[in-house]
C-alpha cells in the first residue's frame, strides 16, 4: 500500500480533533471552486480607477490594428520558458471551540516551468508543489500549536490563516472564512510561481511566458528580465482612447476586439500609470468560434521605467505568440481557443503533481487521518 501523502499533517489534524469538536464535511473532503472567474475579477481590480487606457504606448506604430505573420521557432525562437500554476482546495469540515468555529481546508498548489530546447523538445525545467492547511487562526485558541505542527511537517507543507489581510482576496471573496479559501490558495500559488520564476537559469534572449497577469505586486517581477504575462480570461470593463486626427474617441473592449482580425494585434496601451504595457492578439478567426472575444489573448509587459515599447519588439513577440497556437489542446480544455500549447503542457505538468480527488477523500478522514494511501 502506498504512503498516504497527507500523513505528515496527521499531528495537526489530531490536535484539531482533540482540542475542538470537528464537524466533518458530508462525503469527506469537498472541492471548493472560485466563483466568479477569479482571473477576470483580479484583472478588473488591478485596473483600479484607470478604466480608460491610452494608445499608443509604443514607438513606431500608429495603427489600431497590426497584421502579423506567424513567427515560427525555426526562424526565431524567443520564447523558451513557460510558467503556469494551479490550485485545488478541499473543505474538510468545521472545528468548533466554545462559541467560535473555523472551517478547515486543505489545498494542493503547484507551479511548473517547462523549457523548450532549440530542437523543439519540451522538458520540465522546475516544479514546486505544496500542501496547505488553512484555518481562521483568530477563531481557535490552539491554532498556534496547529501552525507549529504543520511547520514541523516539512517544506512541502504550509499553514495559511484564512483571515489574514490581502487586498485581492478581500475584494474578491468577502469576509466569511470559507469563501476565502480557494482565493487564498490562488494567492499562495502566485507566490510559488514567482519563487520558481526567479530561480530559473535563463540565458539572455530566453523569454519567459507567465500564464496569467503580472499580479498585484507588479514590482516583485520588475527585476526579472525578458518576460511577459499572457491572459486567456480578462476584464470586460476597460475602455480605450484612440486618436482620430486632432481629436480622440473612446471604444469599449467589445468594439475593439470584435474588429481585430485573425493573426493580428491591437495597438499597445498604457496601464497602471505606464508601469505595464498591454495589448491584445487574436489567435483564431472568429468564424470558428462562438463569441467575438474567444480566440483572443491579453499580453502584459512590465515597463519599470515607464517608457513606450518599440513596435518592432511588440511585433516580434506577438508574431511568435501567434505561432504558438499551432498545436491546440482542442477538446481537452474549454479554453483551447486562447491556449498556447507550451503553457498547456506546463498546466498539465502541474496537475500531474496533484493527488486525485479520490486519494484526497481516502487520505483525509475524521476523527484522525486515514492510515492508507
Amino acid at each position: 500500500m502506498s504512503q498516504n501523502p497527507f500523513a505528515p499533517l496527521r499531528p495537526a489534524l489530531e490536535t484539531l480533533a482533540a482540542e475542538g469538536r470537528v464537524l466533518p464535511a458530508t462525503g469527506q473532503a469537498m472541492e471548493e471552486l472560485m466563483r466568479p472567474d477569479h482571473t477576470e475579477v483580479l484583472d478588473t481590480l488591478r485596473l483600479g480607477e484607470e478604466r480608460v487606457l491610452d494608445a499608443f504606448f509604443e514607438a513606431g506604430n500608429y495603427d489600431v490594428y497590426v497584421q502579423l505573420e506567424p513567427l515560427h521557432r525555426s526562424v526565431d525562437h524567443p520564447f523558451r520558458f513557460f510558467l503556469d500554476g494551479s490550485a485545488r482546495t478541499f473543505f474538510l469540515g468545521d472545528v468548533v471551540e466554545g462559541s467560535r468555529r473555523s472551517p478547515i481546508h486543505v489545498s494542493q498548489i503547484g507551479a511548473v516551468a517547462v523549457h523548450r530546447e532549440r530542437n523543439g523538445r519540451m522538458r520540465v525545467a522546475a516544479a514546486h508543489h505544496k500542501l496547505l492547511l488553512m484555518l481562521d487562526k483568530s477563531a481557535l485558541s490552539f491554532s498556534h500549536e496547529v501552525e507549529r505542527l504543520v511547520s514541523d511537517a516539512g517544506d512541502r507543507f504550509g499553514f495559511v490563516d484564512l483571515m489574514e489581510r490581502d487586498s485581492d482576496v478581500d475584494a474578491t471573496s468577502g469576509k466569511e472564512p470559507r469563501s476565502r479559501a480557494a482565493h487564498k490558495a490562488h494567492h499562495e500559488m502566485a507566490t510559488l510561481e514567482e519563487e520558481l520564476g526567479r530561480a530559473l537559469a535563463r540565458s539572455p534572449g530566453d523569454w519567459l511566458v507567465l500564464d496569467g497577469s503580472l499580479g498585484k505586486d507588479l514590482y516583485a517581477w520588475t527585476d526579472i528580465q525578458e518576460f511577459l504575462g499572457v491572459t486567456k480570461s480578462f476584464s470586460r470593463h476597460p475602455m480605450f482612447k484612440l486618436p482620430a486626427g486632432r481629436r480622440s474617441y473612446t471604444v469599449n473592449i467589445f468594439d475593439l476586439l470584435s474588429k481585430l482580425p485573425a493573426s493580428a494585434r491591437t495597438a499597445v496601451f498604457s496601464a497602471r500609470s505606464g508601469a505595464v504595457a498591454i495589448w491584445y492578439v487574436r489567435l483564431r478567426e472568429q468564424r470558428h468560434l462562438d463569441y467575438p472575444l474567444m480566440g483572443v489573448i491579453k499580453i502584459e509587459l512590465p515597463r519599470p521605467n515607464r517608457d513606450p515599447v518599440p513596435s518592432e519588439l511588440i511585433n516580434r513577440l506577438s508574431s511568435a505568440l501567434v505561432a504558438e497556437r499551432q498545436s491546440s489542446p482542442h477538446g481537452r480544455d474549454e479554453r483551447w481557443h486562447a491556449h498556447l500549447y507550451a503553457v498547456f503542457l506546463a498546466e498539465q505538468a502541474v496537475k500531474q503533481g496533484f493527488v486525485s480527488q479520490e486519494v484526497v477523500k481516502a487520505g483525509l478522514r475524521w476523527p484522525v487521518l486515514a492510515q492508507g494511501g
